[in-house]
């Protein structure tokens, strides 16, 4: 079944590439939708496609990259809304 989630990731988890991992990671669970940072120093991420691979991809930003270091991880899940071609970083 296809979902939506909204992830939002706080700790230290900018400037340790874990925007980069995101999206790795995303690509290959052949997700859609972006990442990025936000300006009071957390992480949000929009991912749609199959609800098991969102649930890999949230697994994934629990730990995230080895220079990260993650306190919380806020998932909001919605209908999906078919929104995206790939998977990216913006701003």
């Amino acid at each position: 079944m296809d979902a939506r989630a909204s992830i939002i990731i706080s700790g230290m988890v900018q400037g340790v590439f874990f925007r980069r991992e995101i999206v790795d990671v995303a690509r290959r669970l052949g997700l859609t939708g972006w990442t990025r940072n936000l300006l009071d120093g957390r992480v949000e991420v929009l991912a749609e496609g199959e609800k098991e691979k969102i649930i890999e991809l949230i697994k994934f930003t629990h730990t995230g990259p080895p220079l990260a270091r993650v306190k919380n991880v806020e998932v909001q899940w919605s209908e999906y809304q078919g929104e995206f071609r790939n998977f990216r970083i913006t701003r």
